[in-house]
């Protein structure tokens, strides 16, 4: 289906969209004007939904957000919000938090009144509500394929950090060809993958820069982002 079908084809239903898929395009309105996923082609891209403006959790993960936009960016990654709501609200809700706590929001939010992105990334779940978003998470590679999908629910705030901590673990792997075990942080030992001949297993404990624990599981340095 081409970007126009997908466009002129009403979003009936929400589904979930799978880590591997090719992301699915839109071309919408911002408080940055037009916006569409071509835009952020060659880039990483994370993609975040809120239930709505003017609401305490959203406002404080805008500002969590906000704060490490400057990160993101180093990282070669764009940050896009979605809402049900129109652009006169988030520019109104954007002004308010620049007014009461001194926080600028930089990336754009896009105006999703219609839900057509929100049904295409299955941000929409029906038994928590029809028409606000949960706190859907979508980070796109540069291919704008998904990498991967986070949701949390209304009631619970985002770590923003682990999102970050995330992208930085996926961009190693693509880099160095290697895996990042569990509570990595950039820098630290990375697992290589299980070997896949005899000859592979044998190399590796000729290699002074591998900690081998057993045939499976093997760690090596990792090497600054």
């Amino acid at each position: 289906m081409t970007l126009s079908d997908q466009l002129a084809e009403p979003a009936k239903h929400t589904r979930l969209p799978l880590v591997g898929d090719r992301a699915p395009g839109f071309e919408v309105e911002s408080t940055h004007g037009r916006v569409s996923l071509t835009d952020y082609a060659g880039h990483w891209l994370v993609l975040f939904s809120h239930p709505a403006d003017f609401t305490p959790v959203c406002t404080t993960e805008f500002v969590a957000f906000t704060e490490l936009a400057d990160e993101f960016a180093a990282r070669d990654t764009a940050l896009l919000g979605n809402f049900v709501d129109s652009v006169h609200s988030h520019l109104a809700w954007t002004r308010a938090i620049e007014e009461k706590l001194g926080v600028r929001v930089p990336f754009p939010i896009i105006a999703d009144l219609d839900m057509r992105v929100s049904h295409a990334y299955g941000m929409l779940h029906p038994n928590t509500s029809g028409t606000a978003a949960v706190r859907a998470v979508f980070v796109i590679d540069p291919e704008q394929t998904i990498r991967a999908v986070l949701y949390y629910p209304m009631n619970a705030g985002r770590m923003i950090p682990e999102i970050m901590r995330l992208v930085d673990a996926l961009q190693t792997s693509d880099r160095d060809g290697v895996s990042c075990p569990a509570n990595w942080h950039p820098g630290e030992d990375v697992v290589l993958g299980a070997p896949r001949t005899q000859v592979e297993l044998d190399a590796r404990p000729a290699d002074d820069s591998v900690k081998l624990t057993d045939r499976y599981l093997a760690t090596k340095p990792g090497t600054p982002g």
